[in-house]
């Protein structure tokens, strides 16, 4: 069945993009709110965002340079401050001051009550976790708390929407890099599915002596080269400086297996990391059937 399209409103709230926008999507009761930190006090005064909900916090580690999120709820307390208050809370904490930007999460009816909240931190938190897009900067895994099946149900329509909201507002925390899949010869390994066309890089090393076996999938954002993989552990003098930081950055066991997902841009960037020296992604890359990636996109699929 075809994927059905969506339609959502995105209201810039100070008419520039880069600012707080208002997101709205069709047939669903949420409501999420993008406020860069710098312009958080302009919400003040807003009685939706002194309701419960549920909020993120984005930012940047500044050891590493990767991505963060502190992932949180807020209910309404007895002078009235809800997720706002919490919000100019974290603002004024010399301990989250890494973060830039929050989105925040209601509901159009202020429908939220404990039980919902209390649930909805905990599976975005272990969402979060498992995508391994963001640092979870959360110190402890929230308690889901005692929710039935109705409401578990309920709330899981809510979480779908949310996941294409935060997508739209630029945050894919809860979306893995890639799914490793097995495909065989069998298949019609040009299509590209959603998951993303699946290809492989072999390679005798000279520098190791070592067989270089890679994975990738071309995905819409780049191409991301699987956990599994065996990368060459040297590198070559003329390596390009970006790759060589990633290349120390990875996760390797001792034998030069890739411990996670990582993104690159281009094919050929991608296949330099593999081999830890200069490459040619668009023919280095291959289809079971191997074809390179070169074939696939000049349209050349039927050629043996």
């Amino acid at each position: 069945m075809p994927t059905r399209g969506k339609s959502i409103n995105l209201f810039l709230m100070d008419g520039d993009p880069g600012k707080r926008i208002k997101c709205t999507l069709a047939n669903w009761t949420g409501v999420a709110y993008k406020i860069p930190r710098t312009e958080l006090e302009k919400c003040k005064g807003r009685d939706d965002l002194a309701q419960s909900g549920v909020y993120f916090l984005f930012g940047t580690d500044e050891e590493t340079g990767d991505a963060v999120v502190y992932i949180g709820q807020a209910g309404v307390r007895k002078n009235g401050e809800g997720i706002l208050y919490r919000l100019q809370e974290h603002k004024r904490n010399p301990d989250k001051d890494y973060w830039t930007e929050a989105v925040a999460f209601i509901t159009s009816n202020n429908s939220f009550g404990p039980t919902e909240i209390s649930y909805l931190e905990n599976r975005f938190t272990n969402m979060s976790t498992d995508a391994k897009r963001y640092g979870v900067k959360n110190g402890n895994d929230p308690s889901p708390g005692n929710i039935t099946e109705e409401k578990e149900s309920e709330l899981a329509e809510f979480i779908d929407y949310a996941k294409i909201v935060m997508g739209t507002l630029g945050h894919k925390v809860f979306e893995p890099l890639a799914e490793r899949r097995t495909q065989t010869k069998a298949e019609d390994d040009t299509a590209q599915e959603d998951s993303g066309l699946l290809l492989h890089l072999t390679r005798k090393s000279r520098k190791s002596g070592q067989t270089i076996e890679a994975d990738c999938k071309q995905t819409t954002e780049g191409i991301v080269v699987l956990a599994g993989s065996r990368i060459e552990v040297h590198d070559s003098d003329s390596i390009p400086p970006t790759i060589k930081a990633a290349r120390r950055k990875a996760k390797l066991d001792k034998s030069g297996i890739l411990q996670e997902n990582m993104l690159f841009k281009s094919p050929s960037y991608a296949a330099a990391f593999v081999i830890g020296g200069h490459a040619n992604g668009l023919t280095a890359w291959k289809t079971t059937q191997g074809k390179t990636l070169k074939d696939i996109e000049e349209g050349n699929v039927n050629e043996q």
